[in-house]
């Protein structure tokens, strides 16, 4: 498929949606394939339908640089790495059929591999955007070298769709680990955090971590030796290749028992809340159940405690906490942000969307 241009038909038609509405004082939601609908704060507008828009536009295999449209199906994208042999590495999760590449994008989430890898942000190398006065604006390239506009690109990645529609996306990728191998240990959980970060200071091939109900399981990656090498050295019990893949895919993709037994838990009145804390950080007091991932940095909870609670536990210790899944949202998803932090998001709101087209209120009440 070719590169993105101004007279594509499915562009044209994105870009008078967006003209029409600005023209008329309306609100659009953007929407790919609607696997993320439950995150954020509640959408509120009309639909923009980005599948109109698919397909990878340019892949250079060599280059390890993919390029695709918003409305490209993201299973599709990762079968098309998987044949050459690489992939997305920082592992976006699919929380359900038809997410998108735009989605996985906006939305910023990455899986158990984030702490090793990096993030979302930190794999694009351009993004081609339709902001809310309908002009289409691109920014970085194909090349990690390609500085021009690139600090613009990152931006978009967790913005919710806030700043207006990544119509396409360039994104490094990755060569698939030749090895791989997953250990279980039989930890509480104050003893898997300070053996997370024992380990997080040698040069182990640890590629992901996951602790929950008295059970640390760590996934070593890299070259077969090193992987070989890596698990003499921390011992534990070798869990079987099937298992492992099985394991890992569900935690990913939130279809694992703690995540099921989460969803569950959202009827009677619980959140799942999301805590970004500094991975050294000890057991926090908070009533409820919890999986650890990401060596200690990433704390998923499911528990009913108030939100003022739980923020402050996440505060005490250094870092912030989200409602990533819950029926009540009264409390605000995301942290409320300070100011100048504040300042910054709502001027970068109306330096990209001036009539608050897209998405209002997703990512900040008032934003």
């Amino acid at each position: 498929m070719n590169a993105l241009t101004c007279g594509d038909p499915a562009l044209q038609i994105l870009v008078d949606r967006v003209r029409d509405a600005a023209a008329a004082g309306a609100q659009l939601r953007i929407r790919g394939g609607g696997t993320k609908d439950f995150y954020g704060e509640a959408s509120v507008g009309e639909v923009l339908d980005t599948n109109v828009l698919e397909g990878i536009s340019s892949y250079e295999p060599t280059e390890l640089v993919v390029t695709a449209r918003c409305g490209t199906g993201l299973a599709e994208l990762e079968s098309t790495l998987a044949e050459r042999g690489q992939c997305l590495a920082f592992e976006p999760p699919h929380f359900g059929a038809g997410g998108t590449v735009g989605g996985m994008v906006a939305a910023g989430l990455a899986g158990p591999s984030r702490a090793a890898v990096g993030s979302v942000r930190d794999f694009v190398l351009g993004a081609t955007l339709l902001n809310g006065r309908g002009e289409v604006l691109s920014f970085g390239g194909q090349v990690m070298k390609n500085v021009a506009g690139y600090d613009v690109a990152r931006l978009l990645a967790g913005s919710l769709g806030t700043l207006g529609v990544i119509l396409e996306v360039s994104l490094k990728v990755l060569p698939a680990a030749p090895a791989t191998e997953t250990l279980r240990f039989e930890l509480d959980e104050a003893a898997a955090i300070a053996q997370l970060q024992r380990w997080g200071g040698q040069p182990l091939p640890l590629n992901a971590s996951a602790w929950w109900d008295g059970t640390l399981v760590v996934r070593l990656r890299g070259a077969a030796a090193a992987v070989a090498a890596a698990g003499r050295q921390l011992g534990g019990e070798r869990v079987d290749d099937a298992a492992a893949a099985a394991f890992w895919t569900g935690l990913r993709n939130h279809r694992d028992e703690f995540f099921r037994r989460a969803e569950a838990a959202l009827d009677q009145g619980a959140r799942l809340w999301r805590l970004s804390v500094p991975a050294a950080a000890a057991p926090l007091a908070l009533p409820g159940e919890r999986l650890i991932e990401w060596g200690g940095a990433q704390r998923w909870w499911v528990t009913d405690a108030p939100a003022a609670a739980v923020r402050a536990a996440a505060l005490g210790a250094g870092g912030h906490a989200t409602i990533f899944r819950g029926h009540d949202r009264r409390d605000g998803v995301f942290s409320p942000l300070k100011s100048p932090l504040d300042r910054i998001h709502r001027e970068l709101k109306r330096a990209f969307d001036p009539s608050g087209v897209f998405n209002p209120g997703r990512l900040y009440p008032g934003l």
